[in-house]
């Protein structure tokens, strides 16, 4: 079993003993200390916290617990029930309300879930409120409401439609240029809720043939649901077959878009973001954002328009963070995560996906000739399996040592960046590894080089 805590949430396996696996009782004691923070901290005078979910297989079982445990610390819960991750950013600023927790363990696969937490703007608590929030459960500093003051559920059906709404009323979305174009897109939403959400939004912006593949809302994962391209066979082979001019694949809670090519081949989620900026950027110059593992391509397109970019540490939180603070007008994560604040400073596949469209459509070309548009640039994406032998700080400091001519970044883990390639080693977040991150012209040269640093840490580790 594992209980991963951090700035991304409290994400576990389901079941097994307390404090060893996502149970129950680890549901409530996070809940709890959640809605403690929230009192202690909000502005709000609503008293609702908002609770969604993704598809999978425990998320009833964790919502009955988690809206329990909310309304008996004293809060109203608006239930909006199976709704993305960006839906239920976007509906806690719809109701007002103090906060709200997405029950969701993203790419993770089926026997995980998660506690999501946001604060008042819809955004994710950052590391000190995380860690405040952690704090608060050790030390089980929470008090449950006497029964006159307990909480009420409330149930909110209409989000998923206000968000499609939302999407389609932003400035540079055309929904002329895309009906008029007459699309055949084919979709995976992985037996989640993007098999609701995604095939709505694409009628509504005039998308007349919708090839729907894995869309039924069951939680039984028709795949590994990280959308990357081992991962994506099934619609990869629908692609070759000729007949949609685009394929889209969504994650379980919709805030991460890959893209697959009318032929088959991978668009690659690095270069989602990127296509989306350089349509943005073409229309509202301004400054851009990423994280250190994505990838330089950003940085070139954003140059190319004359303007500025800039990289933030890993996690959603890091970046939308350093986005306010520049300015940014397009942002997000090489995993597909594309952030965009005339909607909201949260990942969102929906305004990703409505903005491609859009950008294909005024291009009037193919989704292969507009990516050869792009800086050609290769990443490849490794792990190691981290045991309690491995010292993560001790071997970071020490490829940090070894590295020492080269360009270092250390604001999260450790980047070197070569003249032609780079290389980010860091502790995940999310899961029991250290994630390789390495980029170069070729994937040859980037798997080469993610083999030069794997074994100067294996060498570290004896």
């Amino acid at each position: 079993m594992s209980l991963i805590k951090s700035i991304s949430g409290i994400r576990g396996t389901i079941g097994g003993i307390p404090g060893e696996g996502l149970s129950p009782l680890d549901l409530v004691k996070f809940t709890a200390a959640y809605a403690t923070f929230i009192r202690k901290n909000t502005t709000r005078t609503s008293n609702t916290i908002v609770v969604g979910r993704d598809a999978r297989l425990s998320g009833k079982m964790v919502s009955d617990v988690v809206i329990g445990t909310l309304t008996g610390m004293g809060f109203d819960v608006v239930n909006i029930g199976l709704a993305s991750t960006p839906t239920t950013e976007l509906a806690v600023t719809w109701e007002n309300a103090c906060g709200g927790i997405i029950l969701t363990a993203s790419h993770n696969p089926k026997q995980w879930n998660a506690l999501k937490l946001l604060n008042e703007r819809g955004e994710f608590l950052n590391d000190a409120e995380g860690k405040e929030v952690l704090r608060i459960a050790a030390a089980d500093e929470y008090t449950f409401a006497e029964v006159d003051d307990l909480g009420h559920e409330y149930t909110n059906t209409t989000c998923n439609r206000r968000h499609i709404d939302s999407v389609l009323a932003l400035d540079l979305v055309d929904v002329d240029a895309i009906r008029k174009a007459n699309f055949t897109v084919a979709v995976d939403a992985v037996n989640s809720v993007g098999g609701i959400v995604i095939p709505q939004l694409l009628k509504a912006l005039g998308v007349k043939n919708v090839i729907e593949l894995n869309c039924e809302a069951t939680g039984k994962f028709a795949h590994t649901p990280e959308p990357i391209p081992e991962n994506l066979t099934q619609i990869a082979h629908l692609m070759r077959e000729g007949c949609a001019d685009v394929g889209f694949v969504v994650d379980p809670d919709v805030d991460r878009l890959a893209i697959v090519m009318e032929n088959g081949e991978m668009f690659v989620e690095e270069y989602t973001l990127v296509a989306v900026a350089d349509y943005v950027l073409s229309q509202t110059p301004g400054s851009t954002v990423s994280n250190l593992s994505s990838s330089r391509a950003l940085r070139d397109v954003t140059e190319r328009h004359g303007c500025q970019y800039n990289a933030s540490a890993v996690g959603e939180v890091n970046v939308t963070t350093l986005m306010k603070a520049t300015g940014a007008v397009i942002g997000g994560e090489g995993n597909g995560g594309v952030i965009y604040p005339a909607s909201h400073y949260g990942r969102d596949a929906l305004v990703g996906v409505a903005l491609f469209l859009t950008l294909l459509a005024k291009k009037g070309k193919k989704v292969s000739e507009l990516k050869k548009e792009y800086p050609a640039y290769a990443i490849a994406k490794n792990k190691i399996e981290l045991t309690p032998e491995i010292n993560v700080d001790h071997i970071l400091a020490a490829v940090k040592e070894k590295f020492a001519g080269e360009k270092i970044t250390d604001i999260d883990g450790v980047k070197i960046d070569f003249p032609d390639c780079w290389v980010h080693l860091r502790k995940s977040n999310t899961e029991p590894i250290i994630r390789i991150y390495s980029e170069a012209a070729t994937m040859e040269q980037a798997d080469e080089l993610a083999a030069k640093i794997k074994a100067v840490i294996a060498d570290l580790a004896k």
